[in-house]
């Protein structure tokens, strides 16, 4: 099962205080590389605990993020993670109206193996065209960009992944 991973709004929260903690860069977090603030500074402010977490899903994590081959150099480490798939965005004109811009690439991506996309711009636009056009299970998930995943999402997703694969 893929797991295409966005990070703005996903594992970066904006517009909240919490829930997760700011964390020091320089903390030493057992198993958890961290970059510095001169690297980058947002992934400070992501909670490295969402690596394991997100490992633990079971999942191939590829990355569905703008961020490229920067996920892997600034936050992968950060969370504990190996570099990870990163999906290329084609250069090309707006999708259908409603539809995120990342959907088709997403498909196209997955070629026609099950997957969750975590994500905080999905809508049920994107569901339902997923949905009407796409062989596999698929599950487009959307968390709070003022929050991030938090427990409760991650609950969700273990629920759809268990009666999915079972």
């Amino acid at each position: 099962m893929l797991l295409f991973l966005d990070i703005d709004g996903t594992l970066l929260p904006f517009g909240a205080a919490g829930p997760y903690p700011e964390y020091e860069p320089d903390a030493a977090l057992p198993g958890l590389a961290s970059p510095t603030p001169a690297e980058h500074p947002l992934p400070a402010r992501i909670d490295p605990l969402l690596g394991p977490r997100l490992a633990a899903l079971g999942c191939e994590l590829v990355w569905a993020t703008t961020w490229m081959d920067d996920a892997n150099t600034c936050v992968a480490p950060w969370l504990g993670l190996p570099p990870l798939p990163v999906v290329a965005w084609p250069d090309e004109d707006e999708p259908p109206a409603l539809l995120h811009w990342k959907t088709r690439p997403l498909l196209d991506w997955a070629a026609g193996r099950p997957f969750v996309w975590i994500d905080d711009e999905n809508t049920e636009a994107d569901r339902a065209w997923v949905a009407a056009r796409y062989p596999a299970p698929a599950l487009l998930y959307r968390v709070q960009h003022r929050y991030g995943i938090t427990d409760g999402d991650f609950a969700a997703l273990r629920d759809w992944l268990h009666t999915t694969t079972a």
